[in-house]
């Protein structure tokens, strides 16, 4: 949905006469499905991420679920959902359909496959791998976050003149400059002492408390900036900690203004989503990755890793490895000059220049 939204503000930007509309699929066409499919997912992650990671990996490339399985998952999607999205599309009737979801993706290229659809279908892909459930072939055009993965394109059949790498739309508003200094005034930090923004998504997912306790008692000289989305125990849990901290601690909840938290800190410690990557990439901010989830986290890890923008740390030894970057600012810098060159702030303005152009 976020990427969504930055591809719809983009374009009011670009093309202020172009109608954009955002269509939540599975709660648009069947609200009882969506309970199913997020309630479950939300529930693996949290009882046995382990199992969804054994999931996805039996479902990328040349695996079990990768083939057969796929193509059954998703007609049995297409049968639950194909009725009520064929209405709203008839009604709308879109010049190109851009799905941001590979499920979506998946109904749409069953409609397009029997002459329900015969418009552009596009896919973006809002992480730092390809996976074989967005692989369709009556997609016209994908993009991905970085170059390389055009190359992971290309192992599963998709021409090179079918890919952009335009990077993973994000809001334009990390497309914009700030004065750091001043930013940190505004939010009543110290201008000169660094920052480290820990973050768990939106949701507040991941070890945020314990990367907070960890860095608070085993470091000096460093101001924490914390976010822990609609996870609202959490906050409060955060609250009730900070007094005991000897660092300047600032706890939000859900933000509209990350672009900001991001524009003052050093280095981001969090997880590893795909949109949260992009983000911080955009803004040359290293990631410290804490406990990435299997699956799709684990992937973008394993990616911007290997890219040198940023590093997994063990969770007992956050503090320690924190300090070590910022007793050695050559590595640190190193870092964001990786992470700056992998950031793509202007994608979502890219989509819409390249598919204007084709």
């Amino acid at each position: 949905m976020r990427s969504a939204e930055a591809l719809k503000k983009a374009a009011g930007i670009l093309y202020p006469e172009a109608e954009v509309d955002i269509l939540d699929t599975f709660r648009y066409a069947s609200p009882f499905l969506e309970k199913v499919v997020v309630g479950t997912y939300m529930e693996i992650l949290k009882m046995s991420p382990v199992v969804y990671g054994y999931l996805y990996r039996q479902a990328e490339r040349g695996q079990p679920l990768s083939g057969r399985g796929k193509m059954e998952f998703n007609r049995i999607l297409s049968i639950l959902t194909a009725p009520r999205l064929e209405n709203y599309i008839n009604k709308f009737r879109p010049e190109a359909i851009i799905c941001t979801h590979p499920f979506p993706l998946g109904v749409i290229s069953f409609m397009k496959k029997r002459g329900a659809y015969r418009g552009p279908l596009h896919a973006v892909i809002t992480d730092f791998t390809v996976h074989s459930f967005w692989i369709f072939p009556e997609v016209d055009r994908y993009f991905v976050g970085a170059e390389p993965l055009t190359k992971q394109c290309e192992e599963f059949g998709i021409g090179p003149e079918r890919v952009s790498a335009t990077g993973i739309p994000i809001d334009p508003a990390f497309n914009a400059t700030y004065d750091k200094h001043e930013l940190k005034k505004q939010l009543g930090l110290d201008p000169v002492m660094p920052v480290a923004l820990i973050m768990g998504g939106g949701l507040g997912m991941g070890p945020l408390a314990s990367a907070v306790k960890n860095l608070g008692k085993n470091i000096s000289g460093l101001q924490l900036i914390v976010v822990a989305g609609t996870n609202k125990a959490l906050q409060e849990k955060l609250l009730k900690m900070t007094p005991e901290l000897a660092l300047n601690v600032k706890i939000f909840g859900f933000v509209d203004n990350i672009h900001h938290l991001m524009a003052v800190a050093d280095l981001m410690v969090g997880k590893a989503g795909g949109l949260t990557c992009a983000e911080a990439l955009a803004m040359g901010l290293p990631l410290f990755i804490v406990d990435p989830l299997p699956g799709q986290e684990e992937r973008n890890a394993e990616f911007i890793t290997a890219a040198g923008a940023g590093i997994k740390v063990d969770g007992g030894k956050l503090a320690e490895t924190v300090r070590f970057y910022f007793e050695n600012t050559d590595k640190l810098q190193e870092m964001t000059r990786a992470a700056a060159a992998l950031g793509k702030p202007s994608a979502a303005f890219d989509v819409w220049v390249r598919l204007n152009d084709s």
